[in-house]
């Protein structure tokens, strides 16, 4: 088991249940809702209209979820400021710039200009997350592993947990995503390259591609397979697919060795095509309760974190040797 020093330790207590299972409200999303909500990224009121969304969402689902994730353009301080955060809810904030440079067939990625570990950490957030494009045989895997191992320093520096997700891609550019066997592969092998540079929590795709099996008799085993492949906690993010197949690929991943979820559009991505009253009904009565149900999924099945982490020995001194 890796032990954990004292401040990441209490910020992954404050994203999970007592059990220990994290069930995390995704709501960093930039560029996907630009597009979904058709607005011009740099026009003077996206800003405001997005930053309104997610302030509602937070507001009525939030506190269904055991932490959020939000991002710092949009989000973060925004419902802090504005007393939408709930009290006895986490909070992850992202560290990366939407999108990636390079191309198609060789994805970069980076830390947001401007934005740092240690500014996550001086506002007040539990835990950040590093969301990075990999494939294993990608000319870029090397760069991307050292960006991981540059923020898990920077996170050791700042006693803040960091989460990090992997997003996959194929190297054929006619092909965007890679599928079947090749999927399954990708996902379990970045887990084995990636997980032991540093990170926390891995927040990772299915590893089974739902259209090829739609009725989930590679599931289990692939999902064993990927919490054999990391030495670390993983969730499952919802990757835009519908509710009803999160809520499936939620159970079968838990019951196979996660530890949780990050669900993001499968929660609330309906939510954009509606305004004004429309939109908070869908949020009270459809949103929130697909977020609480997931919840105690997670927490009734998934592995406690706390399996995998254990915090560091702590004597009667432990204060005059933590770092300053």
């Amino acid at each position: 088991m890796r032990s954990l020093s004292i401040g990441k330790y209490r910020g992954l207590q404050q994203c999970a249940t007592s059990r220990g299972a994290l069930a995390v409200l995704a709501l960093d999303h930039r560029n996907s809702l630009h597009k979904a909500l058709k607005l011009d990224a740099s026009a003077p009121e996206t800003g405001t209209i997005i930053t309104a969304l997610k302030r509602q969402i937070v507001e009525i689902v939030g506190p269904a979820a055991t932490a959020l994730l939000l991002d710092p353009i949009y989000g973060a301080a925004q419902v802090v400021a504005a007393g939408a955060l709930p009290r006895e809810v986490g909070l992850t904030v992202a560290l990366e710039a939407s999108g990636y440079t390079g191309t198609p067939a060789a994805r970069d990625s980076q830390v947001l200009p401007g934005w740092s570990v240690a500014q996550a950490k001086r506002m007040g957030a539990s835990a950040v997350k590093l969301l990075v494009y990999y494939h294993p045989n990608s000319p870029t895997a090397g760069a991307i592993q050292e960006l991981v191992r540059q923020v898990a320093e920077a996170c050791d520096h700042h006693d803040i947990a960091f989460f990090l997700e992997t997003l996959s891609y194929s190297l054929d550019p006619t092909t965007p995503k890679p599928r079947g066997d090749e999927l399954r592969r990708v996902v379990i092998e970045t887990a084995a390259q990636l997980t032991p540079l540093g990170a926390d929590v891995l927040k990772t795709e299915f590893p089974v591609e739902a259209k090829a099996d739609p009725g989930g008799a590679t599931w289990a085993e692939a999902c064993a397979e990927l919490s054999g492949a990391s030495v670390i906690p993983w969730i499952l993010l919802s990757a835009g697919v519908d509710y009803e197949t999160y809520l499936r690929q939620t159970v079968v991943a838990c019951q196979s060795g996660a530890s949780g979820v990050a669900a993001g559009r499968a929660i609330w991505q309906e939510v954009t095509a509606l305004t004004g009253e429309e939109r908070l009904s869908f949020l009270k009565e459809i949103a929130y309760p697909r977020m609480a149900r997931i919840t105690s999924l997670c927490d009734a099945l998934a592995r406690p974190w706390t399996d995998l982490l254990s915090p560091v020995e702590i004597s009667s001194e432990w204060y005059q040797v933590y770092p300053q």
